[in-house]
């Protein structure tokens, strides 16, 4: 029998912590013309805003992702674009070196052939 003496008890201080929290969050609300006739309708009035609050959020936060990733498959695209045109330079670069060695080549002979 104790035992549920206690729960009793322990509900109603639970209850008791509702009302409060639930009367704290309607000072909050005073602004809203409607009367509150149950717990329950106070407790749905506060849930209310936050609800609309956290879907407003969410869906900025889905909005900024898509601009992110949008950003992000742009510079993914120029990152590409710069890696081909790095490898052409490359291949540029080596065409020139090697008729630079070429050029070297003849220079030297040339070279040689006057001094001789």
């Amino acid at each position: 029998m104790a035992a549920f003496g206690n729960t009793t008890e322990d509900n109603e201080a639970s209850e008791e912590e509702e009302v409060v929290v639930a009367l704290m969050a309607s000072s909050e609300l005073d602004s809203d013309d409607e009367q509150v006739h149950s717990l329950a309708q106070l407790k749905e009035k506060v849930c209310g805003p936050n609800k609309v609050k956290l879907e407003e959020l969410l869906f900025t936060f889905m909005d900024e992702c898509d601009a992110i990733n949008a950003k992000y498959c742009k510079l993914k695209e120029v990152c590409s674009n710069l890696k081909r045109d790095v490898r052409k330079l490359e291949h540029a670069n080596e065409i020139l070196e090697s008729e630079r060695l070429k050029v070297d080549e003849k220079t030297f002979i040339c070279m040689k052939t006057l001094i001789n």
